[in-house]
């Protein structure tokens, strides 16, 4: 075992090596991209479709007391449903008729579980009827955890959402910009500018983020002479944007392939492949790819970026020559990895759930770019990594850092290895440059905690 694990990470290793181990999904349950959802989307409601177990996960996890009203609830399944003794279509009435009541949602969003999945609930064929009868549009995501990992709840929940889009109409040359034009007809710098904007396609990105992040970002593109058209999600379910033909959409997460998926087949959308927004380095990455498209050249990033990489120097002294091995769990593994490389790390191996090569192959050809320029070994991409085997590779290797999910933090812990909670980086703000601090400060926050406890000899 111990000669397998050293030749798979030497530094030999000058390209990128992939593996399956077929183990089960270890993550976080799909249906917890609620939380963040319901927030994004301000005028939908979330129906959850489970037992009792789902409404404690989500009542513990999501930490909403009831008394808070929040926008999503459980429709919970007990015996009677589940041995087909009562009508599934008027009990989702007459809890959606009490929703429009009290809430009077643009949407009401029904998320599929694991039970609804067993018991061969037919939630597309209930929705239509149900929507005609109540006038809400009701959007049908299955986030189920036996057929989607943590934060693939998401894609679900925008794949469904991106059909309920409207069509993009192009209406030809922009005629409001004849008076521009002849204002500005003497100076041709400016009026070749204005022809350049009217001539861009529009551009969707797609992706959910804190408005904070998503204002960032369209900071950052205007800045290029970019201007986004919409986001999937937007802020309100009426304000979906128009999809088409001639519309470029961009993702700004690795987890959304079945939405680009939905959104290059259904809705023939152009999408741009590139590196996420994660990092200075992958920011500065994203923005490049999507100016290539448009024909535009950017301005002003090399400088930018050497900027942010200056203020986070103290941090990245901490980490430089340190190992960190991925167990995975949000599939934010690849790019986080990338980062984590670009700071100075070693990885020795990169957990994922789930791998779409083709969603993420501009981030794992930055990820093999990245490594040969900072001189290190590329990491092994094992999909569906097997747990018992994983553990025994990091007693083999000694990571300095294992950034897991919640079930195993404690037990590794307790064996001497330093560990980080992976979902802390999918419920922070880590898109975009001004925000490369907040992954950092996740990363080393166990660094700091381990070196004090051992000034303190407090570990084993």
């Amino acid at each position: 075992m111990s000669q397998s694990i050293v030749s798979s990470t030497n530094l030999e290793t000058k390209s990128l090596v992939f593996e399956c181990e077929t183990g089960n999904y270890h993550t976080f349950c799909p249906i917890s991209c609620v939380s963040w959802l319901y927030q994004k989307i301000e005028d939908s409601f979330f129906l959850v479709i489970g037992t009792k177990t789902c409404g404690y996960f989500l009542q513990n996890a999501l930490g909403v007391m009831i008394f808070a009203e929040p926008r999503y609830a459980m429709a919970e399944l007990e015996e009677s449903d589940i041995s087909a003794q009562l009508n599934d279509y008027k009990e989702l009435k007459r809890l959606c008729l009490q929703i429009k009541q009290d809430r009077n949602p643009s949407v009401i969003v029904w998320i599929g579980t694991c039970t609804t999945e067993i018991i061969k609930m037919d939630l597309e064929g209930m929705a239509p009827r149900l929507e005609r009868e109540i006038g809400i549009p009701i959007v049908v995501a299955r986030a189920n955890g036996l057929d989607y990992a943590f934060t693939q709840g998401e894609d679900t929940v925008l794949s469904a959402m991106a059909q309920r889009c409207p069509e993009f109409q192009s209406n030809g040359e922009n005629t409001d910009l004849a008076p521009s034009l002849a204002v500005l007809e003497s100076t041709s710098e400016c009026k070749e500018q204005i022809l350049s904007k009217a001539n861009i396609d529009p551009l969707v990105l797609f992706g959910s983020v804190p408005n904070t992040v998503a204002t960032e970002l369209n900071l950052e593109l205007n800045r290029q002479g970019i201007e986004i058209s919409g986001w999937l999600p937007s802020q309100h379910y009426v304000n979906l944007p128009a999809l088409g033909k001639n519309v470029y959409v961009c993702g700004i997460n690795p987890f959304l392939s079945r939405t680009a998926t939905t959104l290059m087949r259904r809705r023939k959308c152009q999408l741009i492949g590139a590196p996420f927004p994660i990092g200075p380095d992958g920011t500065r990455a994203w923005i490049e790819k999507i100016c290539s498209i448009f024909n535009i050249v950017p301005q002003g990033l090399e400088e930018r970026e050497q900027k942010i990489w200056q203020s986070l120097e103290n941090d990245l002294q901490l980490i430089r020559g340190k190992s960190v091995f991925f167990m995975g769990d949000n599939l934010l593994e690849v790019s986080l990895a990338r980062f984590l490389i670009r700071c100075g790390m070693i990885v020795y191996e990169i957990g994922i759930p789930y791998m779409d090569r083709r969603f993420q192959a501009s981030e794992l050809e930055f990820l093999e770019k990245t490594c040969l320029e900072m001189n290190v070994p590329i990491p092994r991409i094992i999909e569906k990594p097997d747990n018992y085997y994983q553990i025994q590779r990091i007693r083999e290797l000694q990571p300095d850092l294992v950034i897991t999910g919640m079930a195993h933090a404690n037990p590794l812990e307790a064996r001497g290895i330093t560990t980080k909670w992976s979902v802390e980086f999918t419920f922070s703000q880590i898109h975009g440059f001004s925000n490369a601090r907040q992954i950092l400060d996740l990363v080393t926050r166990p660094l700091k905690r381990q070196k004090t406890l051992k000034n303190f000899n407090f570990t084993k």
